[in-house]
């Protein structure tokens, strides 16, 4: 698969130098999909644009989302006419905009697409993530269809779970890339 098909979904506030989208970018050339606003993300904006790149890529892609970009990109195949040019998905770490600590500061994203994905999906949680319970993301996989992956206690999965390239997470999206 052509790494430009690979489309890196970062979360709120974009993901930074040292975490392992960021990683996978520099060392394997996959695309962010860049938002126009990280700090104060809206939802209907952050659809849009993945429409836009999907479409604009011209070829079946691969979507590597962290955070809030898992829960954009169940919303999205929610509502899109063309999820089918989604050949498969590595979801980690959703955040979970329906709590009541995290709705305020991401106003617009509740509720939760909760229907089934149209492509294959593994979802990866942590026991010990602040923004979502391991038995939220079990049900988020579960609505979804994804195959949940335990990745014991790595916090939100992100530059400060200590995973470098994470090995681990790169092994998992070559079995979303297969052809």
């Amino acid at each position: 698969m052509n790494p430009s098909h690979v489309l890196s979904l970062p979360g709120w506030q974009s993901s930074g130098p040292d975490h392992w989208q960021s990683r996978w970018e520099r060392l394997h050339g996959y695309q962010r999909v860049e938002q126009h606003e990280w700090m104060r993300p809206l939802r209907g904006d952050w659809t849009a644009r993945l429409e836009e790149v999907v479409l604009d890529a011209g070829a079946p892609v691969v979507l590597v989302a962290h955070s809030l970009g898992c829960i954009l990109t169940a919303w999205w195949a929610t509502h899109s006419k063309h999820a089918h040019r989604v050949k498969g998905a590595l979801l980690v770490a959703p955040g979970d905009v329906e709590r009541a600590d995290l709705r305020p500061h991401l106003p617009g994203w509740a509720p939760v697409a909760l229907q089934p994905l149209p492509f294959p999906a593994v979802l990866v949680g942590s026991h010990n993530d602040p923004y979502c319970s391991l038995g939220r993301a079990q049900a988020l996989a579960g609505a979804w269809g994804a195959r949940f992956v335990d990745c014991g206690e790595r916090g939100h999965i992100n530059a400060e779970s200590g995973l470098g390239d994470w090995p681990e997470g790169r092994a998992l999206l070559a079995t979303l890339m297969k052809d």
